[in-house]
């Protein structure tokens, strides 16, 4: 099983230690890594050197979260493609096979994972998530939510599909709408599970929300 974890990154010195220590831990599977990098000058990139990590640089003024998994996949080598935040840190030594492994169906796009609080996450935050990612494993057919801090897709449904550059984020939705529509679904597997300092939402950040909220419109109404 060939698998690739593309991980985009901009000053993520803090924490990214503690996700690719994760990374390189998880059983049966030795995964390349892909270090999508936006301009960090904090350390970063010389942790991600020091794990044997392959490096893309995207320059400030041309990144979009699209664009950053689309050049990390391109310069990745595997058939299966997880992609991970670089302050996610996997729950245990199982999280990449229970993601990659529904993918071994022709019908699964991708998958994503359960999120989950850290002890001194917020209490906003610790409701995200508690709320947004359940026990129950499912399987999507009409609901395009996914999320790229925690999934993994095919690359041959990705060279059909490629994730959209010019959309200010949520790009993973928009993604996760058109293989729908093309007849493929989409997993949900909380075996599959990271560690999230932060909710999906990041707290009551409202510009935030103002920016999602738009591209959202943009792909109900199928404009993207």
């Amino acid at each position: 099983m060939q698998v690739s974890v593309i991980i985009r990154t901009r000053n993520e010195a803090e924490g990214i230690e503690r996700c690719l220590r994760a990374v390189q831990l998880q059983r049966d599977i030795t995964p390349e890594i892909v270090i999508v990098d936006n301009a960090s000058v904090d350390g970063t990139l010389e942790i991600a050197r020091r794990f044997g990590c392959q490096i893309v640089n995207i320059p400030e003024n041309l990144f979009s979260y699209g664009l950053a998994i689309n050049q990390g996949i391109r310069a990745a080598s595997g058939s299966y493609l997880a992609i991970l935040s670089a302050h996610c840190i996997p729950v245990n030594d199982l999280w990449l096979l229970r993601l990659v492994s529904h993918l071994r169906s022709p019908r699964v796009a991708g998958v994503y994972g359960r999120q989950e609080p850290l002890p001194d996450s917020t209490d906003f935050d610790k409701r995200d998530l508690w709320t947004t990612f359940g026990l129950d494993r499912k399987v999507q057919r009409k609901d395009y939510f996914f999320h790229n801090a925690n999934s993994a897709i095919r690359r041959d449904v990705w060279e059909q599909y490629p994730f959209n550059e010019t959309i200010a984020g949520v790009e993973d939705r928009a993604w996760a709408k058109q293989v729908l529509t093309a007849g493929y679904t989409i997993v949900y597997e909380p075996e599959a599970s990271v560690y999230h300092p932060h909710g999906i939402h990041q707290g009551r950040d409202e510009r935030r929300a103002a920016r999602v909220v738009r591209v959202i419109e943009m792909i109900q109404n199928g404009d993207v």
